[in-house]
């Protein structure tokens, strides 16, 4: 009679050597689990990029809509200076007006938006639709009623993709210039050409929207 208690006792001993194992194996799981999977930035713009599209994919036929106004993507130089890249994509509104975005990453996503100023040998400030001959290097240049400060410059490789009026490859000299306020002086001679002028402005990603041409 005695012999069913005590064999109760080691049945109930054994299921609960069973529950504690189990409960250990699980725990080890979903530890090792949680630790394999890849840490996350918390800055990470990920849904940003899924509502409204992702800058760092943009090629040529994609739609870009920048505060309103739509414009193709016609072409993109993609640059590479040592380890560091970016892009530039050649934009069209199909009424005769075309800017450049930058792209690029280091580490937070930087927009800018670049327009081209017409050249001008006629050094005198008379006429609104010229730019008097500008040339980089100062480490301040005053322009148009702001003063820039000289920020990155150096000379990269590019690649082109589409129609961006370049070779398909090649090299570019740049030196960069920065206002307080925020605007943007740049400077590009590609190749043995003279250097291009072009003012420009930080975007934010909320100025922008991009409808893919394979969507």
């Amino acid at each position: 009679m005695e012999i069913i208690p005590v064999l109760l006792v080691v049945l109930l001993v054994v299921v609960v050597v069973a529950l504690v194992i189990g409960f250990v194996v699980r725990h080890r799981s979903q530890r090792q689990e949680s630790t394999e999977q890849e840490p996350i930035d918390p800055f990470h713009t990920g849904d940003q990029d899924s509502l409204r599209g992702d800058p760092r994919t943009l090629k040529a036929g994609d739609i870009v809509e920048l505060r309103g106004l739509s414009y193709t993507v016609r072409g993109s130089l993609r640059l590479s200076e040592g380890g560091w890249g970016w892009s530039e994509h050649l934009l069209d509104d199909a009424k005769g007006t075309q800017v450049w975005l930058g792209v690029e990453e280091d580490p937070e996503l930087t927009l800018s938006l670049w327009t081209p100023l017409p050249d001008s040998t006629d050094d005198s400030a008379d006429s609104r639709d010229s730019t008097p001959r500008l040339e980089p290097g100062p480490s301040a240049i005053d322009f148009r009623g702001r003063t820039y400060t000289a920020q990155e410059s150096g000379s990269a490789h590019y690649r082109s993709e589409a129609t961006t009026g370049l070779n398909e490859q090649g090299t570019v000299r740049y030196h960069d210039y920065e206002a307080p306020d925020g605007s943007l002086l740049g400077f590009e001679a590609y190749g043995e050409a003279d250097w291009e002028v072009s003012q420009g402005e930080e975007l934010s990603r909320y100025d922008m929207l991009i409808y893919p041409a394979s969507a």
